[in-house]
């Protein structure tokens, strides 16, 4: 069948596609010929998402490994699957509710709400596999997994153990008492009123301020404030009565547990151990903290001195921690300034008795509500507002003069430098209250788009220190390796800083936490006698909660018959309810409770939980199965360096804890697709590419060689459509070369066996065919995808279409006696680039392969070849060809590099020639000059003046230039360009070189720039080679 004029990707990919499926290609096992396996996970996408940048990327170099192997006859197996991705899902099934008209979440109820969220996967969760499927990943979609399969709801055709599994490992953990369930600060979205993760969290620098506020001694204490350069001389001193505060966030005030100074601090030094007032709230209830010390203030940050609240920062929970300081939580599930717990007069009274020593700090402070009734329910940011008018009413607002730059454009005009680190001080009725306008960063749920909330709840843990040592231990012994090496440093530095891991979420879509909860056992009185009369008395404490844990229900009662006895157990929705319902339980006729009520914790796990256990639960574990025989551990796996901690270390981590093994034998971890100048894709930016969209435009083969030429080990990607422009033409070369091939008969010479021939062009290609092959297994056995792309583009379009077709031209005439030689020469090669080319452009290969000759087998499941260059390679034809193709460049380039006319036949003068290239020269004359446009070749004992040197292994060669040029205006040409060239690389190492610039540019300004840099250097530097050459002619 002949080939049409081109390559038709949107007609041909999914027809492939199709074929290869049909033909079991991708199955597990699919052309084993050995007893070595290679099994790669891939990287589970959200079951609601699409194909992105980065996901086509991760993909394009997980298939181009799997289909090396497959080819090589390893036992392989790719495996995919999606992850449920708990907050994403449930917020794309809550919108369509919305959209549609439908009842929300909590009118449905959360067994409706969930089969609606089931129902939404099985409508959306094949989008991401058909997508995959057009980029060409060779997956075995027959073994797809699901994070949340098998699990209780699941309908029809979601059958699976994953579910089992995760629940499982968290019954054998706790049990083990390696989860837990405590109090700790997380990220909280008030939004869909969960934790998240800080992968989920979007830290964004905004345009924001920072207030400065007095903190009143108490008793009316005073000390000499003094304020010095970095010499030691005084700049300020003066009598104060408060400690100064700075503070982004004065809503939280009303939490503080202390004011913090760094212990060197001088300033400070007099009242270190004293109490200040909060400046907000009633009077009469103004709490005093503590004035302590702490490492973590930084003493040229602002006043240097710091509030502590605990409940609401994350560098704050730590000062607390370590310094015994109650962390008081101000806030409710939604943002908003609680008004739960205890009346605040009450509340206020006993943080003092807290603050003074009297009572001992609560280990939970959760009642102690410290939130004024004046703000009670307010949204946070409303409560900032009434906070900062209130301060500043009453006086305790830090002030400063009206023109102090410091307040940004609030200053008015002739701004005054300020005293160094100090506060203006001028006359009282220039003074206005001092706050800062600054750049902050704030952090952002990346789905709700609100303010994240540190908050202090009630949350799941993994006691993280008590299994992360087998994980760190693996990568330093080399059982596990990660690469490249600057992602094992950040490996480490995640794990050897570990914090407990919360894993769990207010959500309703995913694995609900296999704890029930019933009411604790009070002791003392359940061995009296119920004494009526007395309500609250009962031995039953339904405010002391007691857990159970187990896999199903049915388990967990036979755990509470066990503590209950004879009681009926009865489960409810809720501790609320089961509070309620205690008092309508049936009783004995001694007032004795017959009933116990029981209920489940809300809460699931977080998707980071399951997704750690897909490498052995995606191959049927906890069931031994044959695969997980097999496949277990797996190879590689192929991750972005975003989730190397959030993913990979807990991979680590939770398979040496469940089955003491390790999951993987090798992480290669990419770095970020960005776009042509390296900022980071961003919709709001304009800058996104669609995958989808660039496979439409070029095809997949394109993309996916565009990205792996740019794979560069630990290095971003700066993608652009021209660049994938450009390897959609390298298709074309590659079509149009098989073109050339059947138009001369070719492939009706397909040899049999590998060819043996005697012409040292095609002796020549043979050997150079066995050097890329070598070239190639050995970059992508070292990962190193970029080298492997780049070699085969540079022997496709140059080696083999470039020269060999060209070179050919003259074998493959009818009455050469070199024709059949040469045509079956070239249908080898060609057949070679196609093997070697398959795992990155998989489409185009294989349409050539079953278009240009009949053959039996699909080139997705043809043997690698295991040539070398000791087999193939022919010294002396590898010499006299490259030495011929050598000659051609050096007299091209110095053409061009002198302005030369193209088309122009030029003469050519030689000094020397030994005997190997004499005899080169000979036997490839009609070749070189045809190619290089040479007229003659005339010996000459020396050059004449104007004539340029070309030099070749064993002889000298010159190209005159007198007549041909006009030296003297090509000079001026070359000077004038280069000068121009000067002026700009000047200016670009005055920016670079600029510390204010490298400091405040964003990361892709100064690495763009850096690169215009490198640009115009190597153009400048090849202009004066070029002005150099034409100074030696004189």
């Amino acid at each position: 069948m002949a080939l049409e004029k081109t390559f038709n990707a949107a007609e041909a990919e999914s027809r492939i596609y199709a074929d290869w499926e049909t033909k079991g290609a991708f199955k597990a096992g699919a052309n084993a010929q050995r007893d070595e396996h290679f099994s790669v996970m891939i990287p589970p996408p959200n079951v609601t998402g699409s194909l992105h940048m980065g996901h086509a990327f991760n993909n394009t170099l997980q298939d181009i490994l799997v289909r090396w192997h497959r080819m090589q006859g390893f036992d392989t197996l790719w495996q995919p699957g999606q992850d449920h991705a708990g907050i994403a899902t449930q917020m794309v099934v809550e919108r369509e509710l919305a959209a549609t008209g439908q009842p929300g979440r909590r009118e449905l109820g959360r067994e409706a709400f969930t089969a609606k969220v089931w129902e939404q996967k099985q409508k959306s969760g094949g989008t991401i596999i058909d997508q995959l499927r057009r980029l060409g990943a060779s997956c075995d979609w027959s073994r797809n997994a699901f994070t949340m399969s098998g699990a209780p709801g699941a309908p029809e055709g979601e059958e699976g153990n994953f579910h089992d599994a995760v629940i499982k490992v968290f019954v054998d953990m706790y049990n083990k008492g390696l989860i837990y369930r405590g109090k700790r600060l997380v990220n909280w979205d008030p939004h869909f009123e969960t934790a998240i993760s800080d992968l989920e969290v979007e830290s964004t620098e905004v345009d924001g301020h920072m207030w400065h506020f007095k903190y009143p001694l108490a008793g009316g204490e005073t000390y000499t404030y003094v304020e010095k350069d970095e010499d030691g001389n005084t700049l300020f001193e003066e009598t104060r009565d408060y400690i100064s505060i700075a503070t982004t966030r004065p809503e939280t005030m009303l939490g503080d547990g202390a004011v913090a100074v760094h212990p060197s601090d001088e300033r400070y030094a007099s009242i270190v151990g004293k109490l200040c007032e909060i400046p907000v709230g009633p009077k009469e209830q103004r709490r005093l903290i503590p004035i302590i010390t702490d490492e973590y203030p930084d003493k040229n940050f602002g006043s240097g001195a710091v509030k502590i609240t605990g409940a609401h920062d994350f560098n704050d929970y730590g000062v607390a921690k370590r310094n015994g300081i109650p962390l008081y939580a101000l806030m409710d599930t939604q943002g908003q300034m609680r008004a739960d717990g205890l009346p605040y007069v009450e509340a206020a009274a006993r943080a003092q008795a807290i603050a003074d020593g009297s009572e001992p700090a609560p280990e939970d402070a959760t009642e102690i509500n410290l939130v004024p009734d004046a703000y009670r329910g307010l949204d946070r940011f409303e409560a900032r507002k009434r906070v900062v008018e209130d301060v500043t009413a009453e006086g305790l607002a830090v002030m400063t003069e009206a023109t102090d730059p410091r307040l940004g454009r609030a200053a008015k005009k002739a701004p005054v430098e300020p005293g160094e680190g100090g506060e203006m001080r001028t006359e009282e009725e220039n003074l206005v209250p001092l706050v800062e306008a600054k750049k902050i960063m704030q952090p952002f749920g990346d789905r709700s788009k609100v303010v994240i909330e540190p908050m202090l709840t009630d949350q799941w843990f993994v006691a993280t220190d008590k299994i992360v040592q087998p994980a760190i231990d693996a990568v330093r012994s080399g059982e596990v390796t990660i690469l490249p090496e600057q992602d094992r440093k950040v490996y480490f530095h995640w794990l050897e800083n570990i914090e407990p891991w919360c894993i769990s979420r207010q959500l309703w879509w995913g694995h609900q936490i296999p704890v029930w909860y019933g009411p604790e056992i009070n002791k003392e009185l359940s061995e009296e006698p119920y004494v009526v009369g007395t309500d609250q008395t009962v031995w039953l404490s339904y405010l002391d909660k007691k857990a159970f844990c187990a896999a199903d229900y049915e388990t967990a009662k036979g755990d509470m018959i066990d503590s209950y006895g004879d009681l009926e157990v009865i489960v409810v929705e809720s501790q609320y309810e089961a509070i309620v319902r205690t008092g309508n339980a049936k009783r004995d006729t001694n007032n004795n409770p017959l009933q116990v009520f029981v209920w489940r914790d809300p809460d699931v796990l977080d998707t980071w939980f399951s997704s750690g256990l897909w490498p052995i639960g995606t191959l049927g574990w906890p069931e031994q199965t044959a695969e997980l025989e097999k496949y277990f551990p797996t190879s590689v796996l192929v991750t972005g360096f975003d989730i190397i901690f959030f993913w990979v270390a807990r991979m680590m981590m939770m398979q040496y804890a469940v089955v003491d093994q390790k999951p993987f034998d090798t992480v290669y971890v990419h770095a970020l697709v960005r776009d042509e100048k390296g900022k980071k894709m961003s919709k709001s930016l304009g800058n996104v590419l669609d995958p989808l969209e660039l496979i439409d435009d070029f095809g997949a083969d394109a993309v996916r060689f565009t990205v792996t030429s740019m794979a560069a080990m630990g290095r971003d990607l700066k993608l652009s459509t021209q660049r994938i422009a450009g390897y959609r033409n390298f298709g074309t070369k590659l079509w149009n070369a098989h073109r050339f091939a059947e138009m001369n008969n070719v492939f009706a010479s397909m040899p049999a066996a590998m060819p043996q021939p005697q012409a040292t062009l095609n002796k020549w290609i043979v050997g150079e065919t066995a050097r890329i092959r070598e070239e190639v297994d050995a970059a992508l056995g070292n990962f190193r995808f970029n080298d492997a792309a780049n070699a085969l583009y540079a022997f496709v379009w140059g080696k083999v279409c470039d020269w060999y077709v060209e070179l050919s031209k003259p074998l493959l005439q009818d009455d050469a006696p070199e024709a059949e030689e040469t045509r079956a020469t070239m249908a080898w090669v060609l057949e070679q680039c196609l093997v070697l080319l398959h795992p990155i452009m998989p489409f185009i290969t294989e349409e050539l392969w079953q278009t240009t000759t009949k053959r039996d087998q699909l080139l997705a499941l043809t043997d690698w070849p295991t040539y070398t260059t000791a087999d193939l390679l022919d010294a002396e034809a590898d010499r006299e060809l490259n030495w011929v193709i050598g000659l051609i460049e050096s007299i091209r380039s110095a053409r061009q590099q002198m302005h030369v006319p193209a088309g122009l036949k030029v003469p050519m003068l030689v000094t020397e020639m030994d005997e190997a290239a004499q005899g080169a020269w000979d036997r490839n004359e009609v070749m070189i000059k045809r190619l290089a446009r040479v007229e003659s070749l005339e010996k000459t004992d020396s050059f004449p003046k104007g004539t340029v040197s070309i030099a070749a292994p064993g002889a000298s060669f010159g190209l005159p230039l007198a007549g041909l040029i006009d030296i003297d205006a090509e000079k001026a040409r070359l000077q004038k360009s280069l000068d121009k060239l000067g002026k700009e690389i000047g200016g670009l190492k005055g920016r670079l070189n600029n510390p204010k610039f490298a400091a405040s540019a964003p990361e892709e300004v100064v690495a763009e720039a850096q690169a215009n840099l490198d640009a115009r250097q190597e153009e400048a530097d090849q202009l004066q080679a070029a002005l150099d050459r034409l100074a030696e002619l004189g």
